[in-house]
C-alpha cells in the first residue's frame, strides 16, 4: 500500500508487518523474556479503548470533543515537554511552563519524565543497536510497541548506566512526578477527564472514563509509537543518508510535529526538531514553544540551521571537487 503526503510516497507492506509481529512474539515467548506486568497492562488498556470506541454513540458531543482536544494537549506533554524540554534540553522554560508540561505529560501517561528521558537518551546514543530500547532493526512491531512487552536487552540496561541524568535528578518538578508515578499519571489520564465530563456537562462517569480517558489515551500512545516505528522505517533521508530515521509527514500529523525525524536524529539539540518553519513542515509543538517565548516564558531555544548550512556547503564543495577530479581522469 502506498500513501502520498506533501509529494512524498510512503509504502507499507502489511504482510511484512504481520510477519515481524509474529516473529517477535514467538521469539520472546520461547526465550521467556516477556514482561508480563506491562504486557497485561497494555492489553487491558487496548480492551478499554475498544470499549470506549463502542461507547462513543452513547456519549454527549462534549465528551467526544474533550477526547479530541486532549489528543494534542497530552501529545504536547510528550513532544514539547519530556522530549524537547527534558530529554534533549533544547530550550529553557520558566517554572510555570515546566509545571504545565509536567501536568499534561502526566495526562499522556507514558511513564515518568525521568524514565522516559533516560530511555530516550539511550535511544539516541545507541540508535538501531542492541542498546537501543526500541531498535527498528528488530522489525516494525518491536519498534512500535513490542519493546514494551518484553524485558530490556542487557545492552540497553548497560548503556543506561553509562549516561548522566544529573539534570533530571536536580529538577524538583521531575522528581516530584517520579515519586508519584504511576498513581498520579493514572489519575490524570483516566479519572480526571471522566470527572470533567461528569461534573461539566452531566456525562456518565464511565462514558467519560472509556472515551476521553482510555480511547484517547491509546490513540495518543500509537501516535507516539509511530515516531519509533514508522519514522524509523518509511520516508526520506536528506540530512543523514546512512541513518534509519526519516522525514515522515504522516507521523508529524499524528505526533504534532515529531515526524521530521531524519533532521531530529542529525541535530537532536534543535528545539524545532525540523529544518523549516511551520508553513512548510507541520509542527504545532514548535508553535507552542515559540508562543511561550514571545511572552518571555521560554528562552535559549537552540537551532541547528547554521550547522546544517555549513555541512551542506562542505558536502557541495566535496561533490564539486570529486566531480572535477573525475572529469580530469576522463580527459586523460
Amino acid at each position: 500500500m502506498t500513501f502520498n503526503f506533501w509529494g512524498r510516497s510512503l509504502t507499507l507492506n502489511p504482510f511484512t508487518l504481520i510477519k515481524d509481529t509474529v516473529e517477535t512474539v514467538v521469539y520472546h515467548w520461547k526465550n521467556k523474556s516477556i514482561n508480563w506486568p506491562m504486557a497485561i497492562y497494555i492489553t487491558l488498556v487496548h480492551m478499554a479503548a475498544v470499549l470506549g470506541f463502542c461507547t462513543i454513540q452513547d456519549c454527549k458531543w462534549q465528551t467526544c470533543l474533550l477526547a479530541f482536544v486532549l489528543w494534542p494537549i497530552t501529545g504536547l506533554g510528550i513532544t514539547g515537554g519530556v522530549h524537547r524540554l527534558w530529554a534533549h534540553r533544547s530550550y529553557d522554560a520558566h517554572w510555570s511552563v515546566r509545571v504545565f508540561m509536567m501536568l499534561i505529560n502526566s495526562m499522556a501517561n507514558q511513564g515518568s519524565i525521568y524514565h522516559w528521558s533516560r530511555d530516550h537518551r539511550v535511544h539516541h546514543k545507541y540508535s538501531e543497536t542492541d542498546a537501543d530500547p526500541h531498535n527498528a532493526k528488530r522489525g516494525f512491531f518491536f519498534a512500535h510497541m513490542g519493546w514494551l512487552y518484553v524485558k530490556k536487552h542487557p545492552e540497553v540496561i548497560k548503556a543506561g548506566r553509562t549516561l548522566s541524568y544529573a539534570d533530571l535528578e536536580a529538577d524538583p518538578i521531575v522528581m516530584f512526578q517520579d515519586s508519584m508515578d504511576p498513581w498520579f499519571a493514572l489519575f490524570m489520564c483516566f479519572v480526571l477527564p471522566a470527572m470533567v465530563a461528569n461534573r461539566g456537562w452531566g456525562e456518565d462517569f464511565w462514558h467519560g472514563f472509556w472515551v476521553a480517558g482510555a480511547l484517547r489515551y491509546v490513540m495518543v500512545l500509537h501516535f507516539t509509537w509511530f515516531v519509533n516505528s514508522a519514522a524509523h522505517m518509511f520516508g526520506d533521508h536528506p540530512y543523514d543518508h546512512k541513518s534509519w530515521p526519516s522525514e515522515n509527514p504522516f507521523v508529524s500529523i499524528c505526533a504534532i510535529g515529531e515526524g521530521w525525524h531524519n533532521w531530529h536524529h542529525k541535530y537532536p539539540f534543535d528545539y524545532a526538531a525540523s529544518e523549516f518553519g511551520v508553513s512548510t513542515q507541520f509542527n504545532p509543538t514548535k508553535m507552542l514553544i515559540d508562543g511561550f517565548a514571545k511572552i518571555g516564558l521560554v528562552t535559549n531555544r537552540k537551532r541547528a540551521v547554521g550547522a546544517w548550512s555549513k555541512l551542506k556547503e562542505r558536502r557541495d564543495n566535496e561533490e564539486r571537487s570529486s566531480g572535477g577530479a573525475a572529469d580530469k581522469i576522463k580527459s586523460t
